[in-house]
């Protein structure tokens, strides 16, 4: 009897966003781990999500986190940035997978096989997984942004472009944790704000 591949899920949050880093997660549930509600991050409440995440966390084989700061993002641009952050979530995982699954059309350079599947963070479970995960610790930085940039809304916009974000902006400057590759913040003088 052949042995069970090790599969993992990955996936990124924040590619959208004009401020902070793009995160991304990666899972190995592991063999007979089944979690209750797994679904695309984005579908759940946020209260859901946290509660999953802490689920997750405790039952999983193994997860890790990884990330691109806004300066990589502003450097080598959002995809090289969203790929280069699943690579260091790959590195920091404790299990080597025999084989990764990746949410939307590109993999990142792996030293496994690795196959990319579009709306796989709503139809594979360690995808699911790892979105949540993704989701949760880059909401969690948000919040913390919030108390150290005070005006901005960082925690109830989540440093994606809304008209209160952009609103703000125009208002108190960027602050360094900003892209600045982003349109919006090509308008605007590059001389950030200090916390």
């Amino acid at each position: 009897m052949s042995e069970r591949l090790v599969i993992a899920g990955v996936d990124e949050v924040g590619r959208g966003c004009i401020v902070g880093p793009v995160v991304a997660a990666i899972v190995i549930l592991g063999e007979g781990i089944k979690i209750h509600g797994l679904a695309d991050s984005k579908q759940l409440s946020p209260a859901r999500r946290s509660k999953l995440a802490l689920l997750i966390q405790e039952q999983a084989q193994a997860w890790a986190i990884g990330r691109a700061e806004p300066g990589e993002i502003d450097r080598i641009n959002i995809h090289h940035a969203s790929l280069l952050a699943m690579r260091r979530a790959f590195d920091a995982l404790s299990v080597r997978p025999d084989r990764v699954l990746v949410d939307g059309k590109f993999c990142p350079q792996l030293p496994c096989p690795s196959e990319a599947i579009v709306g796989g963070d709503a139809r594979v479970p360690e995808i699911s997984a790892a979105s949540i995960l993704a989701k949760v610790a880059r909401d969690g930085e948000m919040q913390i942004l919030d108390a150290l940039f005070p005006g901005y809304e960082f925690a109830s916009h989540k440093g994606y472009p809304t008209a209160e974000h952009k609103s703000r902006l125009k208002s108190l400057g960027a602050t360094p944790l900003h892209r600045y590759s982003y349109a919006p913040l090509r308008a605007l003088q590059k001389t950030p704000c200090s916390a």
